[in-house]
């Protein structure tokens, strides 16, 4: 395929997508059924010209007949006065207009044939214009419907997806209010735990890092020297078990020791 054939196939295609388009179906409709009445008027316009004719002729042949009668009469009148000279002339000229009646016949007979035939022609066009202007009714009503189911259609089509598009904004707007709670949770426990401060604290400050340390060294220590201090007296003897005749050291007596 050449390369014009194809510029040319594409050009028309897309011609006819456009006008495709662009045709409404009603419009169409109307503009066929005026051109059908177009047409009949031009067939009913043929027709009177048709029957003009054939009545003109028809009006030809009766003055001609008449001529024929009339000479006849003249052609016996002169016979019976005696004057052939006259009725050779009036048989003469009833001769000629006996010819013309003769050659009108044809003629008129043809016309009344295509007279025939356009009537007819012009009865099966009526009809069928009245039958098409009865479907074209009925379409144009089935397009008009069809029309009106597919606006319905593409309304319900918009209110469907607008529905759609609230319920994702609707989604979008719970998973951002639930991120946000979240995010308000998290900080609250960081904020209780202490874990925040000790993030954000300034740890170019070194006194309040020494006193940090001060503070924990010496709770250090003190529990530490607490500990000590138990582990100290769970280790000394238990005291012995004073008998009798004995005094305690703490009472000021010596102790018995036999003379020298």
């Amino acid at each position: 395929m050449s390369f014009f054939k194809r510029a040319h196939d594409i050009v028309e295609a897309k011609a006819n997508r456009a006008l495709d388009k662009a045709e409404n179906p009603s419009e169409m409709l109307d503009l066929s059924y005026e051109q059908m009445l177009e047409q009949i008027t031009k067939v009913r316009g043929a027709l009177v010209q048709i029957a003009a004719a054939r009545k003109q002729l028809e009006l030809q042949e009766d003055q001609f007949k008449h001529t024929v009668d009339h000479l006849d009469q003249q052609a016996a009148q002169a016979v019976q006065l005696g004057r052939d000279d006259l009725a050779r002339e009036a048989l003469s000229r009833k001769a000629a207009a006996q010819q013309q009646v003769d050659a009108l016949e044809p003629q008129h007979q043809q016309l009344s044939e295509q007279q025939e035939k356009m009537t007819q022609t012009m009865q099966a066009l009526q009809a069928r214009v009245n039958q098409f202007r009865t479907q074209k009714e009925s379409l144009k009503a089935q397009y008009s419907a069809a029309q009106a189911t597919s606006m319905v259609n593409d309304q319900i089509a918009g209110i469907s997806g607008t529905f759609h598009d609230s319920s994702d904004a609707l989604q979008r707007a719970q998973d951002k209010i639930a991120a946000a709670q979240a995010h308000a949770g998290a900080l609250d426990e960081l904020l209780q735990s202490g874990v925040l401060e000790d993030v954000g604290a300034d740890h170019g400050d070194d006194i309040a890092k020494q006193l940090n340390e001060l503070g924990s060294t010496s709770q250090v220590e003190n529990e530490l020297a607490a500990l000590k201090s138990k582990a100290a007296l769970s280790s000394l003897p238990a005291p012995a078990a004073l008998g009798p005749g004995t005094t305690s050291a703490g009472g000021g007596a010596g102790s018995s020791e036999p003379s020298r």
